[in-house]
């Protein structure tokens, strides 16, 4: 059935207490963690959550601090737990089995509660939380095992969609009825789940070559960034460099080379389509920074100058330099 909600708050607890609270709190509701508040003077921090049906929603707020759930602590079947985490203010960095992500305000990452993780806020963050029953899975037919950390977007599509649906939940959740508060839960897992099913990243079917087509996707789709760099893909996907390093590798490229290269054909397209913009206006608009580093490797890639198939849209002689 439906509860009302409840508060737990450091406020006004010395800071010692204030981390034995903090402990306690996150162990009555998904498991059991180490609390550092980072060489802080104290833990302020604010828990209000609730019940519906079988799922606790909770509003967190809380100071600079790194929560661990250590394999020393993880122990089989105890808190079997999915935790589909968004990050409302703020910036946090997840890391579980190798996998590095950065959680800026917008984006879900759901993940195994079960398994060891660390969460690191270097400053004061909030986020919306909710924790589902591995059962509750289970009987939708999905499979019980553990689940890789996944991260998602709350601002478009089913994403934000399931997120505005967390905020109703959690503010009418007092008053509904013990019925409705099961159909209420129904609800809300099913649309939780669809934003894992769109990314295709839902429990044990992440493969390589799915994830390889989402790092293509995600580096098309962000070119014209001239800070792109491995370590912004791989916090994206939720996978290590490392990992992304091999999928590239075994493709006979690098992901330095295939950013590059996909850069050089969309600036040769617009050259060629564009004659009115300056060979320098399209080099930085798609990421490059000097104008003699773009010809150099423009000429390496395609074998011409960039100026000859600029003049040659303008109807102009095609001059190779040397």
């Amino acid at each position: 059935m439906s509860d009302t909600i409840h508060t737990l708050s450091t406020t006004g607890l010395t800071p010692k207490r204030q981390i034995q609270s903090w402990i306690d709190g996150l162990t009555s509701l998904c498991g059991h963690f180490d609390v550092d508040p980072l060489e802080a003077s104290s833990l302020e921090g604010r828990i209000d959550y609730t019940s519906v049906s079988r799922l606790k929603l909770c509003q967190i707020e809380v100071s600079q601090h790194r929560i661990a759930h250590t394999l020393a602590r993880a122990k089989a079947n105890e808190h079997p737990y999915i935790k589909i985490h968004f990050q409302t203010y703020g910036v946090s960095y997840f890391e579980q089995e190798g996998r590095h992500i950065e959680l800026n305000p917008g984006d879900i990452i759901a993940y195994d509660v079960s398994c060891p993780h660390l969460i690191v806020s270097p400053a004061f963050t909030r986020h919306d939380v909710v924790i589902v029953p591995k059962a509750l899975l289970r009987d939708r037919g999905f499979p019980s095992q553990r689940m890789p950390a996944c991260k998602l977007s709350a601002k478009t599509g089913t994403g934000r969609i399931a997120h505005d649906f967390v905020h109703a939940t959690f503010d009418e959740a007092a008053k509904l009825s013990a019925n409705s508060a099961v159909g209420v839960a129904d609800s809300l897992i099913d649309l939780l789940l669809l934003p894992l099913r769109e990314a295709d990243t839902m429990f044990d079917r992440v493969g390589p070559e799915a994830m390889y087509v989402r790092a293509q996707f995600f580096i098309r789709e962000h070119l014209r960034d001239p800070d792109l760099c491995i370590d912004q893909i791989s916090a994206e996907l939720g996978c290590s460099k490392r990992y992304l390093h091999m999928l590239f590798s075994e493709r006979g490229t690098t992901v330095s080379d295939y950013i590059w290269q996909a850069r050089l054909q969309n600036c040769r397209q617009e050259l060629e389509a564009h004659g009115g913009k300056t060979i320098t206006d399209v080099a930085f608009s798609w990421g490059f920074s000097s104008s003699s580093h773009f010809s150099r490797v423009f000429r390496k890639y395609f074998g011409v100058v960039p100026s000859s198939i600029h003049k040659g849209q303008q109807g102009a002689v095609a001059v190779d330099e040397n």
